[in-house]
């Protein structure tokens, strides 16, 4: 059985840290764990890897954020893979900092990665891990707050964070949505 996971961010090093990547950071782990690496390839960086008899897919779109359905709408058809075998990792400001909630489908909620990725796909049915980032942008603009960096204890958190993140992967890759969600919704 083969799976898509899709890590949401933006290319370039001024997004490296925030907000907004913590996507592709969680797939920048996964890698490391499993010692792989990503490689550019057409509209995203691409790498992948056996994990109990399942062929894992990780794509990293280098479309930028907002453009995303066009690298998770290639990448599908490219290798074969049905959207309920797709896994997109995004952040999320209506959870609190860490925590993790994974949905079979649901709508983009103003995020206009997901809403990308719905258009260009065909609807928003495809399980999503939704990554939350706090929304303490008080009076503030909601895109500078998830264009900004983590505070310096949030990201003496993010491993753990990201470790929990990584369970729940795999266990959509292994045991399915249902099962995982059970298991690890907050």
């Amino acid at each position: 059985m083969k799976y898509l996971i899709v890590g949401m961010g933006n290319i370039g090093s001024e997004y490296e840290l925030t907000r907004h990547n913590i996507g592709f950071l969680t797939l920048d782990r996964l890698a490391e764990k499993f010692n792989i690496l990503f490689k550019t390839d057409k509209l995203a960086f691409q790498a992948s890897f056996k994990h109990k008899s399942r062929s894992i897919h990780m794509i990293k779109p280098s479309t930028y954020m907002n453009l995303s359905g066009k690298a998770v709408n290639y990448w599908m058809k490219e290798l074969k893979i049905p959207k309920e075998n797709i896994l997109v990792v995004v952040d999320d400001i209506a959870l609190p900092f860490g925590n993790l909630r994974m949905r079979v489908k649901g709508s983009a909620a103003g995020h206009n990665g997901l809403k990308n990725i719905e258009m260009l796909t065909g609807g928003n049915n495809y399980p999503r891990l939704k990554f939350g980032v706090g929304d303490d942008f008080h009076s503030g603009r909601q895109v500078d707050y998830v264009l900004s960096n983590f505070t310096k204890d949030e990201f003496a958190e993010l491993p753990l964070k990201m470790d929990k993140a990584i369970e729940m992967i795999l266990g959509f890759c292994s045991i399915g949505i249902q099962r995982t969600m059970n298991q690890f919704n907050d």
